[in-house]
């Protein structure tokens, strides 16, 4: 995100002596993207931030997937995922459980009430959605404070934990990506400024407010990374000093929250179509947001909206607010994801496209991924796929 900001102390002059106390040589490290050809920041430690005193495999939790065939449109009620008081010894990072994924996108689900550990994925961006609850987020750029309906942004190779707050669980949508996530180049001018036309600006979006400076020795931090053939693997680091020694940072990469309240929705007089909403993308997919708004003001208008068969697209809507309009009678309600693949024709459930005229007003939410390859079926996907709502377009009956 090309939008500087600095925090802590740093030198007047990039990549020259720094010393702090009076005494000691800070360690300069520049955090960047693409090969020094994109967005970076300079981060300044009190200890060498490469020394490392152990490595060994960290064994990830079940990444694994299978095909969506035959291809049928899917209900994933991902509330049954975590039941009981099992959340309470869950964590954000080791407690996901893969919902969805292909090679360019993963998207888990977790219950938490534990701090994680720490970690770092040098595969892409992480964006996790907070559905409820609060987390403090620390990072080796400072502390993020995430609320429910944040945005939690954090790039590639972020060292970070998550430690839940309040007296209930945090629910968190995680979009583990391959690539980097960005806001849409079209709301963007050719130098990275957020455009007027753009749902939300640069003042929406809250960066780390506050450095940790913490000390100790052989400290633990999983690290996610490619392995052969393309594959993700974890390795389990010991840090000789602890990672959030930064005494000061600055540039335009860093963690960030946006909170979902702060979008803007585009409307107009007939019913507009998902791009209107996107909020994020990455390589071969986008995230969307849909929020209450007033919805279309032709006399004539339908506002929910019209069947469509994403030909180039795989379609998922996790819904984490209101009511939605067009998928009533179907079984969706509140932590629901619907899958609807590429190829298949869909649209509002029977009843919906008539009983939707003379709306003035949908008061939804749900956050929305629309990927250009197919996705699969992770382990958490197969245990809470409800098996019937393929045939809900034809009232429960099935050939």
């Amino acid at each position: 995100m090309a939008h500087y900001r600095s925090l802590g102390v740093v030198p007047p002059k990039r990549h020259t002596q720094f010393r702090y106390d009076g005494e000691a040589l800070a360690y300069e490290e520049l955090m960047g993207e693409e090969g020094f050809s994109s967005d970076s920041s300079l981060l300044y430690h009190r200890h060498i931030p490469s020394a490392i005193t152990g490595s060994e495999i960290w064994e990830l939790p079940d990444t694994r997937t299978v095909p969506n065939h035959p291809m049928r449109p899917r209900h994933l009620k991902l509330h049954e995922l975590f039941k009981d008081d099992a959340w309470q010894d869950a964590d954000v990072v080791t407690g996901r459980r893969l919902v969805l994924g292909n090679a360019d996108v993963r998207i888990s689900y977790v219950v938490a009430g534990t701090a994680s550990p720490l970690y770092r994925n040098g595969v892409g961006d992480e964006c996790v959605y907070v559905e409820s609850g609060s987390a403090r987020v620390e990072t080796v750029f400072g502390t993020l404070t995430a609320r429910a309906g944040d945005y939690v942004l954090i790039p590639r190779a972020t060292t970070h934990r998550w430690i839940p707050g309040g007296d209930g669980p945090l629910r968190a949508y995680c979009v583990e990506a391959n690539s980097h996530i960005a806001p849409p180049k079209r709301y963007l001018s050719r130098y990275g400024q957020l455009l007027e036309h753009a749902p939300y600006c640069e003042r929406d979006l809250h960066g780390p407010t506050e450095l940790l400076l913490e000390e100790g020795t052989d400290v633990e931090v999983l690290v996610k990374h490619r392995g052969a053939g393309g594959g993700i693997v974890g390795t389990r680091f010991l840090q000789a000093r602890h990672p959030f020694d930064v005494i000061g940072w600055d540039g335009c990469l860093y963690p960030y929250t946006f909170n979902i309240e702060d979008y803007e929705p585009i409307t107009g007089r007939v019913h507009q179509p998902p791009p209107v909403h996107q909020v994020f993308e990455g390589d071969n997919f986008v995230i969307c947001n849909f929020v209450p708004r007033k919805v279309d003001y032709h006399p004539l208008s339908i506002p929910v909206p019209y069947y469509h068969s994403n030909v180039d697209s795989d379609e998922v809507m996790f819904y984490c607010g209101g009511d939605y309009e067009a998928r009533k009678g179907s079984g969706i309600g509140q932590g629901s994801v619907s899958l609807h693949p590429g190829g298949h024709t869909h649209g509002p459930q029977p009843g919906a496209y008539e009983r939707s005229i003379g709306a003035e007003f949908f008061d939804e939410l749900a956050v929305m991924v629309d990927t250009f390859r197919p996705l699969e079926l992770g382990e958490g996907g197969q245990a809470c796929d409800d098996g019937v709502y393929a045939w809900s377009w034809s009232g429960g009956r099935r050939a």
